[in-house]
């Protein structure tokens, strides 16, 4: 789901500060231990392929995948003056909350999930762990906050999210928006600098 918060943010960004002011703004970003989120992209994706070749990986899958889940929020904090970065704190850590009473796993609704097909549900009905992800029943904890909103057409990619998902992916749009539109009173004061 984070990408879709990134493509969005890019597309409306490109249209909304133009694509040349856009590009500059997203080249002059600068975080904090910025190597981080790059590296948990290729851990998670890492996990992702491995544990099907692997029973010890697919064992222990849940706790590397909350050792990703700390070390994001970790990086958040770190960057938590930055705009929007706050927004995507809490909504990584009700992910993580969710998970962590959960045994490393998060939760998925049954009936959202009809909209990824019989496959799937047909997976999280057996009992297999799909991922990091599980079936709901009455001994989920925090249930609320596990993958409860189904998306289909018209909307571009079906899928199950959270609610730290769509609060994640506000405060992505936000940070975007903010890195690759520039404010009119900024544009003033750098084309008429002795006017600021």
């Amino acid at each position: 789901m984070v990408y879709d918060g990134v493509l969005l943010g890019l597309i409306i960004g490109l249209f909304r500060g133009g694509f040349r002011q856009g590009l500059t703004g997203l080249s002059n970003i600068r975080l904090v231990a910025g190597w981080i989120f790059p590296l948990l992209l290729l851990v998670q994706l890492g996990i992702f392929y491995l544990q099907e070749d692997s029973a010890f990986l697919a064992s222990i899958n849940g706790y590397l995948f909350m050792a990703v889940y700390v070390a994001g929020l970790v990086f958040l904090w770190l960057n938590r003056h930055q705009p929007g970065f706050l927004i995507i704190l809490i909504g990584v850590f009700l992910n993580f909350l969710v998970m962590a009473v959960n045994g490393g796993r998060m939760p998925v609704s049954l009936t959202a999930s009809y909209v990824l097909g019989p496959y799937y549900v047909e997976l999280l009905q057996s009992g297999e762990v799909i991922s990091k992800h599980f079936m709901m029943d009455d001994s989920t904890r925090l249930s609320f906050l596990g993958d409860i909103i189904p998306l289909s057409a018209p909307y571009p990619r079906t899928q199950v999210i959270s609610v730290g998902d769509v609060v994640m992916n506000v405060g992505i749009f936000l940070f975007i928006q903010r890195v690759m539109v520039v404010k009119k009173k900024k544009i003033n004061k750098q084309v008429n600098p002795h006017h600021a």
